[in-house]
């Protein structure tokens, strides 16, 4: 069956982690292990604390940086950095994904609420380095993160993002409340939609999924 609410969409926005790989891969895990590490040596608490924040602050603020920032005034990029040092060897390359974003019609761009050099390195290990047209970090938008407005509105000024004529695809329904409202069409991946009125579709298989857009 086509797919063609996406008919006039010529911006393709993607989010990166558990959306341009599957969460079995479990690559988060080792960021939070090493966010709660991070915590811990810098409020000199211990491991079940640690861990009480990170999520407090995810909850509240849309990310542990975030919460980290606006508590504790840290350095953003040093906290990046150290918690996206990680083992990417359990990413493997997918070319029915790359080959079904690179047909769609039109720009490619990652957002994501990670850093860029990370975002690049998940890109590489899956093998879609070279479809991407940009890839947007939460530098890119002055460390707001998603769900906040203020990260859409800077992030799609600086891609030239008409959302009208764009699609963003997210594991995380938070993050696709803001782009509903400015009128892009919404995709979840890897989750469940039941209840949200904000998703246009859901999918557990993005590749399949893209190749029956019209």
């Amino acid at each position: 069956m086509k797919i063609t609410t996406f008919s006039q969409v010529d911006t393709w926005v993607f989010d990166l982690d558990n959306t341009l790989y599957h969460p079995s891969v479990r690559l988060f895990d080792q960021i939070e292990a090493r966010m709660r590490r991070y915590i811990m040596d810098l409020l000199s608490v211990e491991e079940a604390e640690a861990d009480a924040l990170r999520a407090t602050y995810w909850r509240d603020h849309g990310t542990t940086l975030s919460g980290l920032m606006a508590h504790h005034k840290i350095d953003p990029m040093h906290f990046l950095f150290d918690v996206h040092d990680l083992d990417f060897s359990a990413l493997t390359p997918d070319a029915a994904l790359a080959q079904a974003i690179s047909a769609l019609p039109g720009r490619k761009i990652v957002f994501t609420n990670g850093d860029a050099h990370y975002a690049r390195r998940v890109l590489a290990g899956r093998g879609l380095a070279e479809v991407f047209e940009d890839v947007y970090g939460i530098e890119h938008a002055a460390f707001a993160p998603k769900p906040r407005q203020e990260a859409f509105d800077t992030v799609f000024s600086l891609a030239n993002v008409a959302p009208t004529r764009a699609a963003m695809f997210e594991d995380d329904v938070r993050n696709l409340m803001v782009p509903k409202a400015l009128g892009l069409g919404t995709v979840l991946v890897h989750g469940d939609r039941a209840g949200h009125g904000h998703i246009d579709h859901d999918t557990q298989d993005l590749a399949t999924f893209l190749t029956q857009i019209a």
